[in-house]
């Protein structure tokens, strides 16, 4: 599974995912191994290029994160 999010504080995130304290779709499928990630300088760009990401093909998606993390 592959899962798309935004954050304020990537740390705190990934150990509420960890320790699957968020409901939904992370906890659901026991999404817990962060594969890819993006910083940007404002949550207004970061929502955006989430909603664009969510728009991408799966393929899409695996290529990005190959490229960046073989």
């Amino acid at each position: 599974m592959l899962y798309i999010g935004v954050t304020s504080d990537l740390y705190r995130r990934m150990a509420e995912h960890d320790q699957g304290l968020v409901e939904g779709f992370t906890r659901k499928y026991g999404v817990k191994v962060l594969v890819y990630y993006e910083f940007f300088d404002t949550m207004p760009e970061a929502i955006q290029r989430e909603k664009s990401l969510k728009e991408w093909h799966r393929a899409w998606k695996v290529r990005l994160i190959l490229g960046a993390n073989p």
